[in-house]
């Protein structure tokens, strides 16, 4: 059979989930391909950072995470004594959401359900091939196989990306070094903290609990690398020796859910975008998994990817629109990149010396502007896009370009409303604050695309002093202001 879609996403992760939401919030007809016939029943990432989770309350489904999360008010820069604060951030979600990765992937999989996306499991991606009209077709099998015609195709599918291959973009980056031991498992004795962080010449142990009351996880680096490859089987008895080794018991390990093995290779691919083929997620970075940044910066990337492709598909925006993809998010991609290699360095250096440079960032994240600085940068808070979209007028203010908070609303009829509530449907949000200010559009940007409203802030209104009316884009990034008339006046 050969169906038409508007976009095929393969990969059926968390990333790909969330693309698919996007653009079904457009109308457009999109296929999710997973070769998983079930979803995964690890928890790979336990954590959903603060932007994230205002990612998730841009679409209004917040609840259903925070519902089954716990909230941790602080993070950790390459497993240092010094904690990052989350208190800091000006959001409704100052913490991390302790979360695991299958109950993400779950709820975000009951809302693309919910919004009539097509998910196709057991379906196995052979084959990406580029058409002379533009479109691409995925091609392969599952109980029999089946060919896919889409307008434009989207890697999702990890970090051995078939997509990435086939489209030919090259996968820049450091072959890992060293392995870390991971395992999920039963404590007859816990330990007394609920998490745990040790570093010593022996190496590094991490232990936290799951959040279902019986199992925690073990992380551990040993500062002797076995030789062992990542792909080499990981035994109990393994895990405990190794935990043993750096904090002096095992805790009665026992019972694992999951064992395996990771390392520190680090990718970048060297292009987001090849034609009408884009890569998002692992497909696009990798990276040791420090920090819970991969799944957080994946969601992320497909946020931006997701309004942009659904746009121009619908007509209502120019193609050059989604080169801003790659040049939004790829210098993203590229800090991942780098931060989580010194990460790598900083929890690796079990000699005299490296110990002694442990210790002094544990000194300078004392510091809370420096400390500040890590947790905005781990959390996502961080992310500005300065450059202006194509067909848009100079910026008029320092908010251009970085995101702005949910605050409540009282609109010019009376009612109540959020400003991320005005955003739910995937527009753009054209809010006139004061009377006479209008803020300049991008030229191509259609009325049916824009929410607009008249109201004021009731709270958490300071950045928008002396601000008339602002354009928020899709993803709760600030697209233009104007100044109140009484600025201006003044």
């Amino acid at each position: 059979m050969k169906e038409i879609y508007d976009c095929i996403i393969v990969g059926g992760g968390p990333v790909g989930l969330w693309l698919s939401c996007e653009l079904r919030l457009a109308g457009l007809r999109v296929a999710v391909i997973e070769r998983r016939t079930n979803r995964i029943n690890q928890s790979r990432a336990l954590t959903i950072h603060g932007r994230t989770l205002e990612v998730l309350s841009l679409r209004g489904i917040e609840e259903r995470f925070l519902a089954v999360g716990k909230p941790i008010k602080s993070g950790h820069y390459a497993v240092l004594d010094t904690r990052l604060d989350f208190n800091i951030f000006d959001s409704r979600f100052p913490y991390t959401l302790y979360i695991p990765q299958e109950t993400t992937e779950a709820l975000i999989e009951e809302f693309a359900l919910e919004l009539g996306v097509e998910i196709h499991r057991g379906a196995v991606a052979e084959r990406v091939v580029s058409g002379a009209d533009g479109g691409v077709t995925v091609s392969g099998a599952n109980e029999r196989p089946f060919e896919l015609h889409g307008r434009y195709v989207v890697g999702a599918d990890g970090a051995r990306s078939l997509v990435r291959l086939q489209a030919g973009i090259e996968f820049e980056g450091h072959s890992g070094s060293g392995t870390w031991f991971l395992g999920d498992v039963v404590l007859a004795s816990p330990p007394d903290a609920p998490l745990v962080s040790a570093f010593n010449e022996h190496g590094c142990v991490l232990i936290a609990p799951l959040g279902d009351g019986v199992h925690y996880r073990i992380v551990v680096n040993e500062a002797e690398d076995s030789g062992r490859r990542r792909q080499d089987a990981v035994t109990l008895e393994e895990l405990c020796r190794a935990t043993a080794r750096v904090v002096g018991s095992d805790f009665g390990a026992h019972s694992p859910l999951w064992l395996s093995r990771f390392d520190n290779e680090t990718r970048l691919a060297k292009s987001y975008r090849r034609g009408n083929i884009f890569l998002a997620g692992d497909a696009a970075h990798i990276h040791l998994p420090a920090g819970g940044q991969g799944m957080n910066v994946g969601i992320q990337d497909a946020m931006n990817l997701g309004w942009k492709l659904a746009a121009v598909a619908t007509g209502t925006a120019p193609a050059e629109l989604l080169d801003t993809y790659e040049s939004e998010r790829l210098p993203v991609g590229i800090y991942l990149r780098d931060t989580t290699m010194a990460q790598s360095h900083l929890i690796t250096a079990f000699s005299a010396r490296g110990r002694a440079l442990r210790g002094l960032f544990n000194d300078m994240l004392k510091v809370p502007a420096i400390n500040a600085y890590f947790a905005n940068q781990v959390s996502g808070f961080a992310v500005q896009y300065p450059e202006p979209l194509p067909g848009s007028a100079p910026p008029r203010s320092g908010l251009v370009g970085n995101r702005i908070r949910d605050m409540p609303l009282r609109l010019s009829d009376g009612t109540d409303a959020t400003l991320f509530g005005l955003l739910s449907k995937g527009q753009w949000l054209d809010l006139i604050i004061s009377e006479g200010a209008k803020v300049e559009r991008p030229d191509w940007l259609h009325p049916r695309s824009v929410v607009e409203a008249r109201g004021v802030p009731t709270a958490h209104g300071d950045t928008l002093r002396d601000i008339g009316a602002i354009l928020v884009r899709p993803d709760g990034y600030v697209a233009q202001t104007a100044a109140s008339t009484s600025t201006r006046e003044g």
